[in-house]
Parts: structure tokens; C-alpha cells; sequence
């Protein structure tokens, strides 16, 4: 993550919680991480310095109509400081920021089913002990791990999967 993306996003927090916007804000952040990564279209014109800077803030505008006034803001001025290829990254990191604000965290809990309501509450109720902190769940299924889950938060990882068990007891028995 560059400094500069990390200066942008403390600005637009800033901002937000000065307008008591900092939900909405999150909401508009994660919609445009979402559409970037999933718009390789949208990438290209971002990255290119083919195409005039008009040309990309009316892009975004037209994109994300909806969204409020820090957002829009956001746009014209990395338009202007010819660093609108940072806009997915500001939108992650001012993420971070307002969940380090918040002391909540993302827990990526993999499985090979999607998680039901009652293992997420046990999911998040583990992460609560286990970090101090609250957490909201991105759970990715990856039919790989036969079963079991990955947790992983933070720095921390833990891999309860069946593949990972079989991978474990393989190398017992080589050995």
C-alpha cells in the first residue's frame, strides 16, 4: 500500500467523521473496491495516460452517481493530482483506518461451504476472545479444503482444514 494512498484515505476519514459520514463513506468504499476489481475495463481506463482526466471523473461520476459528496470529492481531487490509479487502494485503506477507529477487524474465514448464522456468530464470538477486538466475517469457499475452515485474521492464521490435516498426517507417514 503506498503513503500516498494512506494520506488520501486519512483525509476522506477525516472528513467523514467531521460530516458524521464515516457508515456511508464505508459503504461508497466498498462499493468502488468491489467494482474496480471486478471492471478490468474500469482498471484500464484508471491506469491509462491515454485518456483525459475529464474523461475518467466523468467515468466515476457516471459509475458512482450515488454516491455522497466526500466520494465525489475524492475523485476530483485525485483526478487533478493525476493519481486516480490509487482510487481502489484509498478505498481499502480508509477501510483499515475506520476499522483500526472502530477496533473491529475483518476475520476471512475459507471454507468449503458457505458459513450458516450459527457458525458465524461462533466464528466471530472466537475472534472477539481470542483478539479483544469486534469483527465482521468475509467468508470465502474454496471447495479445496475438503472441510474445516481457514481462519485467519490479522496476523493470524489458523488452519483447521481437512486438507491441511491430511497434508499433515502424509508427511508423518513419509517420514
Amino acid at each position: 500500500m503506498s503513503r500516498a494512498a494512506i494520506r488520501y484515505a486519512k483525509a476522506v476519514l477525516s472528513l467523514a467523521q467531521d460530516k458524521k459520514a464515516t457508515e456511508d463513506v464505508q459503504k461508497e468504499m466498498q462499493s468502488i473496491i468491489n467494482t474496480v476489481n471486478d471492471s478490468a475495463e474500469l482498471k484500464m481506463v484508471l491506469n491509462s495516460p491515454l485518456i483525459k482526466s475529464e474523461v475518467k471523473l466523468a467515468s466515476l461520476r457516471e459509475i458512482f452517481k450515488s454516491a455522497g459528496d466526500i466520494t465525489q470529492k475524492l475523485f476530483e481531487i485525485l483526478i487533478q493530482n493525476k493519481r486516480v490509479d490509487l482510487l481502489a487502494d484509498v478505498a481499502k485503506q480508509y477501510i483499515v483506518l475506520l476499522d483500526q477507529l472502530n477496533n473491529t477487524q475483518v476475520a476471512k474465514v475459507t471454507t468449503a461451504v458457505p458459513l450458516d448464522k450459527t457458525l458465524s456468530a461462533k466464528v466471530l464470538a472466537k475472534v472477539k476472545e481470542l483478539t479483544g477486538n469486534e469483527a465482521t466475517i468475509e467468508n470465502i469457499v474454496d471447495e479445496s479444503i475438503i472441510g474445516g475452515f481457514i481462519l485467519r485474521v490479522g496476523d493470524l492464521q489458523y488452519n483447521a482444514s481437512i486438507a491441511n490435516k491430511l497434508t499433515t498426517l502424509k508427511r508423518e507417514l513419509s517420514n
